[in-house]
């Protein structure tokens, strides 16, 4: 593997190239430097810290300085790879905080930041591409307005979401973003999106037509046992493992074997 630095345009060209991308997410250093090692291009310190580290039941909850917090600890694994992080819930309401927050986020290690929305974030996006920060755009379903939508639904399935989706989807490639995050788009819109745009798509649950894909790394490794998404199925299930793990030694430490050298019990 080579160990030149990926960049924003190496992203972007990997479309050009052909090239699927593959993206997870991660939260800490260890995390980091595992899926470093194994080659991933972009690595996402996701909101979505906030339901598989937190426990919360959403992502709206999670704050600027829980992203600080993990952007930190991710970034001191000094990974090759492209580390992006969300910006939170309510911290890019006008230009002038999202600009504010990616600074902080790009201060804390970031070296590009994400938020959700098309064209009525689109002075943010501007802002925050004009201070020469690397932008990636993400349409569809959006987790941030949980409460607002009524839950989690797939996007795309009417005309009038298709237009929505594709005019928000040029809108950000022409404002600078890098690539988009399409979750939970019909599959449809999501490959004519790809084939639109000049800029890679990144697929979550929005079929495979999509320039790469992305996961929540929890999800992937069945971190999470008792959570299971139809678009994601777990490659491993290093939480049943890690369970079963501390039980043995649990075991081990209530019933030591018995040493050759103990003296015989009368």
């Amino acid at each position: 593997m080579s160990d030149t630095k990926i960049t924003p345009d190496h992203i972007r060209a990997m479309k050009a190239r052909g090239e699927r991308i593959a993206a997870l997410t991660t939260y800490d250093y260890p995390m980091t430097r595992l899926l470093d090692e194994a080659g991933i291009p972009l690595l996402l310190v996701g909101d979505s810290l906030g339901m598989v580290v937190l426990g919360l039941p959403d992502t709206t909850g999670v704050t600027l300085e829980d992203m600080e917090h993990h952007v930190r600890a991710a970034a001191r694994a000094r990974p090759r790879a492209l580390l992006v992080a969300d910006l939170p819930a309510h911290s890019y309401d006008t230009p002038e905080q999202a600009l504010a927050s990616a600074r902080r986020l790009v201060a804390a290690g970031a070296e590009a930041v994400k938020a959700e929305g098309g064209r009525d974030i689109l002075p943010q996006v501007r802002a925050i591409v004009g201070a020469g920060i690397p932008y990636l755009g993400h349409l569809g379903m959006l987790p941030q307005s949980v409460h607002l939508e009524g839950g989690y639904h797939i996007k795309g399935r009417t005309d009038t979401e298709r237009q929505r989706l594709l005019a928000d989807a040029e809108a950000l490639a022409g404002a600078g973003a890098f690539a988009i995050v399409l979750e939970l788009v019909t599959r449809a819109v999501a490959a004519e999106i790809t084939r639109r745009l000049p800029i890679p798509t990144i697929g979550i649950g929005s079929g495979p037509d999509c320039d790469g894909q992305i996961l929540v790394t929890h999800d992937l490794m069945g971190l999470l046992p008792w959570v299971r998404l139809r678009h994601a199925r777990p490659l491993a299930e290093l939480g049943r493992l890690m369970t079963e793990t501390a039980r043995q030694w649990r075991q081990q430490i209530q019933h030591p074997p018995s040493s050759p050298d103990a003296p015989a019990q009368p």
